[in-house]
């Protein structure tokens, strides 16, 4: 299946130009709150977590200040996990799980991540393709690819130097992806016009999956979350040829991709423990809410893991 409105922009086998990407950035609309869906719930957590702002959005900076929330009594000799979602903004549960990860460490106060790590969460990076649900920014370009030198990507850019100004080593990243129908109706076919590059349409794998880094994948690491993923939803098989998104499989539910070589957000930092998660909320053996609550396990997941090698409990 194809999206024809957006397959009608440009010409046939030619590129987008900057008119095209004006025209198609005109065709979006508002479709949800940014500041109703996460800006309040951010504001909820004041009392718990540090709230920084580390810039704005300039397609319209009153409405898309960008935010991070830190664990209150940064500590030098703690190790530092970062949490990223909405990378893609459309990708719902990757902004609500970390916001969800946030809300059940604020209300833990018996069991609480930040006595052991400085915890770092970026909840929303792309504030604009969460209001319109796009994977795109308002310049129709995917700020997942763009984590590099020179990046086109504003969102990119601000998390990027936001970063680097806190001068850390960071322990652990793990980033909340999820991947849905509209990936073969809607922007797929966008990506093959705009690039005028033939774009196949693949299977989407019915459940839950990690991608790990090519260059230091972490095998035990992605098992635990694996295992502690599948308490809450069911993991994706491989389908007929071994392979998940066209990518060979490592091990169940873990296929690894060359992070910072694609310019992935799993490639921000030099973290020893990386891992991107997939959802898929359209299948019929899942919903919303569940997608959210394998988001949350897969970051709990992660962090029980560190504590357990490294002697932390």
């Amino acid at each position: 299946m194809t999206n024809n409105l957006e397959c009608t922009i440009g010409t046939l086998g030619q590129k987008w130009d900057a008119t095209d990407k004006k025209q198609w950035f005109e065709l979006q609309t508002i479709k949800r709150s940014y500041q109703d869906e996460v800006i309040s719930k951010i504001n909820t957590l004041s009392s718990h977590f540090d709230i920084v702002q580390y810039g704005a959005l300039s397609v319209d900076k009153q409405r898309y200040p960008l935010f991070a929330l830190k664990s209150k009594h940064w500590q030098s000799d703690k190790s530092t996990v970062l949490v990223s979602g909405g990378v893609h903004g459309y990708e719902t549960s990757g902004v609500q799980g970390a916001l969800r990860f946030l809300q059940n460490e604020a209300a833990n106060l018996d069991s609480n991540y930040s006595d052991y790590f400085n915890v770092l969460v970026v909840p929303c990076v792309s504030p604009w393709g969460y209001e319109t649900i796009n994977r795109w920014n308002p310049d129709a370009v995917d700020p997942n690819r763009s984590f590099y030198q020179g990046s086109p990507a504003q969102e990119s850019v601000a998390l990027m130097n936001f970063i680097q100004s806190l001068n850390v080593d960071i322990l652990v990243h793990v980033d909340l992806h999820e991947t849905t129908d509209t990936d073969n109706t809607v922007f797929r076919p966008a990506l093959s016009a705009r690039d005028a590059i033939e774009q196949k349409v693949w299977n989407i794998p019915d459940g839950f999956y990690l991608v790990g880094n090519t260059l230091n994948p972490q095998a035990e690491f992605q098992q635990a979350i694996i295992d502690a993923v599948e308490k809450v939803t069911h993991i994706a098989p491989a389908d007929d040829s071994g392979k998940l998104i066209g990518v060979d499989i490592e091990q169940f539910g873990v296929i690894n991709y060359p992070g910072r070589e694609l310019g992935l957000c799993m490639g921000l930092t030099d973290a020893n423990y990386v891992t991107t998660t997939e959802v898929y909320p359209d299948s019929p053996k899942s919903d919303d809410e569940n997608c959210i609550l394998a988001q949350v396990a897969a970051i709990t997941g992660a962090l029980d893991f560190i504590l357990k090698k490294h002697a932390l409990l």
